[in-house]
């Protein structure tokens, strides 16, 4: 059964894929079957510009369990990040 579960962000950075890197401006995130990953469903993660072409798209295939591990991965990088970023401009003068 299909799930029609989608979610599509813009996003700027580069990706790798089979013509090299490429400058990403969509992320899509879904739940569904997967193409490649052995799995029965699967969390997608496509980086993409459709304005490249085909050979502008790097995409993972994941298991629920590791889209969450992954989650959690990126949320703590994201606070040391912005906490590392604070630290960088200093403190605002009122």
């Amino acid at each position: 059964m299909c799930t029609s579960i989608v979610e599509i962000v813009e996003a700027e950075g580069a990706g790798k894929g089979s013509d090299g890197w490429f400058k990403v401006s969509h992320a899509v995130v879904s739940y569904d079957h997967p193409h490649h990953a052995l799995l029965e469903e699967a969390i997608s993660l496509d980086f993409v510009n459709h304005a490249q072409g085909a050979g502008a798209r790097a995409a993972v295939e994941l298991t629920l369990e590791s889209a969450k591990a992954l989650k959690g991965a990126l949320e703590r990088a994201i606070a040391a990040a912005e906490e590392e970023e604070s630290e960088r401009q200093g403190p605002i003068a009122a």
